[in-house]
């Protein structure tokens, strides 16, 4: 059974199958690549709890950022809030996102109930 939480016209925020939830990417508020993965991820931790997961159960992260001349700026943040033992498998690389103001997008998979 597919299940779709908040569906719109274009996508849905999650949709589980299988006891995987995939959460639609997920961008935050704020100047700094630092205030929008902060917000960013306080996004995915609310749609996790939605989908009946949480960070630890994470199985992929894909970070988009707008410049990977800010690679290290995300990474501080996203390492302090991965919880230890937990990594996921992981890329990040390079895009233009939707809009000009928007530094970095991040997509999840994740394991859930």
């Amino acid at each position: 059974m597919i299940e779709r939480i908040e569906t719109g016209t274009r996508m849905s925020k999650i949709v589980k199958h299988n006891g995987v939830a995939y959460l639609c990417g997920q961008v935050g508020a704020g100047d700094s690549v630092s205030e929008q993965t902060e917000d960013c991820l306080s996004r995915i931790e609310a749609l996790l709890a939605q989908a009946g997961s949480s960070p630890e159960r994470i199985l992929q992260a894909i970070v988009w950022l707008a410049d990977m001349a800010d690679f290290a700026e995300m990474n501080a943040v996203w390492d302090g809030w991965v919880p230890a033992g937990h990594a996921p498998a992981r890329a990040c690389g390079e895009a233009r996102l939707a809009r000009a103001d928007l530094k970095v997008e991040i997509i999840i998979t994740a394991a859930c109930d």
